[in-house]
């Protein structure tokens, strides 16, 4: 959330959200974080803008 906090506008991938933080970029790591994203998503702390892009809700 850190990241999304600083970067309030902008609309992060997946994989640019782990190369951003220094995180591995192997499929099951970026499949990890899609589920918690997901899950951000549904409690309405992040919006999905369009298919594998989040970003902060307004």
């Amino acid at each position: 959330m850190t990241t999304f906090n600083e970067h309030p506008g902008k609309v992060f991938r997946v994989r640019d959200l782990h190369e951003h933080l220094s995180l591995p970029t192997d499929e099951p790591s970026i499949n990890v974080s899609r589920s918690r994203l997901g899950r951000l998503v549904r409690q309405g702390l992040l919006e999905q803008p369009g298919r594998g892009h989040y970003q902060k809700r307004t």
